[in-house]
């Protein structure tokens, strides 16, 4: 069984390579820690023009009609770069919920807008520190109408739609609501990574329109999650092989006592341990690829596993970046900073390593009851 990707998404990978070289150096990275921006809007503007937001939206809706395998290797280029822009909550949250359960009119006012970029979408679940749960949303949706807190939404200061996992009669629901409309407040909240923008959005009395069927909205939130999961895995394993190859050329140009501090067997070891992390994940999202792409019946033990191995890898992988690079690696003026900060933000950014380990372990367990 093959498990590579095709020719043509590999061209796909190496044109989105290319693109974030050129245009999301580190540098640009850096302007955005230090600006009040929440995102590189330049950058997102070069990713729009190239058609990678309706990468998965059907061409009678904007998009290019591709699929997720597309998304995949898109995805493993934006976290090598570690690249500052909303692509994940306007592209693998918002618009996979619409497309999974939106009705065609929703579909139709929402995503050609998602897939060129000209709004901006993320999804709005947590409320506290705690995970969601059907038992703790306290976000309520009735009647048309939306009433609550949601913390932190990521890209909230700068989307334009929101879909709200929220709490509906006996039952939780996602809804879809216009940003820009009445009764609709947010304010922006500091993270670990400011080049990711997240926001507090209250909603009052918010105008707010049904996704899905009624009551049946946490079945639907976590299949959105699942798929999420297997995407971000992919951009942790990108960052990973980016902080991976930032310690192996810091590792070869300094010199310590006269020699490469790359030929002393403490830093080796180092390396050898991140490579054996980031390839361990990589397997993992290889298999999770498939059975998103293919909708297959280990979707959620597949997703769950990648999602752990890459937390791990890219964990791992930013922690040792530093300790390579020594004392210049902990200062603001070192770049080992930024997969630092993203590696900390995704294994948060869909809940923690140990839910997804929890989700892991159920899995395995249905799997082993069937």
């Amino acid at each position: 069984m093959n498990f590579d990707f095709s020719d043509d998404q590999k061209l796909l990978k190496e044109q989105v390579h290319k693109f974030l070289s050129d245009k999301c150096p580190l540098t640009r990275v850096r302007e955005i820690l230090e600006s009040d921006l929440g995102y590189a809007d330049d950058v997102w503007q070069g990713l729009c023009a190239l058609g990678l937001p309706g990468a998965a939206i059907a061409e009678d809706l904007g998009g290019s009609g591709l699929g997720a395998l597309e998304l995949c290797v898109v995805a493993e280029e934006l976290g090598r770069a570690a690249a500052p822009v909303p692509f994940s909550s306007s592209v693998y949250l918002a618009a996979e919920a619409l497309k999974l359960g939106g009705s065609e009119d929703l579909k139709r006012t929402w995503l050609p807008r998602l897939a060129s970029g000209e709004i901006i979408g993320t999804l709005a679940a947590a409320e506290t520190t705690q995970a969601p749960a059907p038992s703790n949303l306290a976000t309520q949706f009735a009647d048309g109408k939306l009433n609550g807190t949601k913390l932190p939404v990521a890209d909230g200061m700068d989307a334009g739609l929101a879909v709200v996992l929220a709490a509906s009669g006996k039952g939780v629901s996602l809804a879809a609501v216009d940003l820009s409309g009445k009764g609709v407040s947010r304010r922006p909240v500091e993270t670990l990574d400011p080049t990711r923008g997240h926001a507090e959005i209250t909603f009052k009395d918010a105008d707010a329109e049904l996704i899905g069927e009624a009551g049946a909205g946490w079945e639907l939130y976590r299949r959105i999650e699942t798929g999420a999961a297997v995407l971000v895995a992919f951009e942790q394993v990108g960052g990973a092989e980016a902080a991976l190859e930032m310690a192996k050329n810091y590792a070869l140009e300094r010199f310590a006592f006269g020699r490469q501090i790359g030929s002393y067997q403490a830093v080796k070891h180092r390396l050898a341990d991140m490579y054996v992390r980031l390839e361990l994940a990589r397997s993992n999202c290889y298999y999770a690829a498939m059975m998103l792409a293919e909708e297959g019946a280990d979707l959620e033990l597949a997703a769950a596993t990648a999602r752990v191995a890459a937390t791990e890898a890219y964990r791992f992988a930013a922690q040792e970046n530093i300790q390579v690079h020594g004392g210049i690696g902990f200062t603001w003026e070192a770049d080992t900073q930024f997969h630092y900060r993203r590696s900390k933000l995704l294994a948060l950014s869909l809940g923690s390593a140990d839910r997804w380990k929890d989700r892991l372990v159920g899995a395995l367990e249905k799997k082993n009851v069937a």
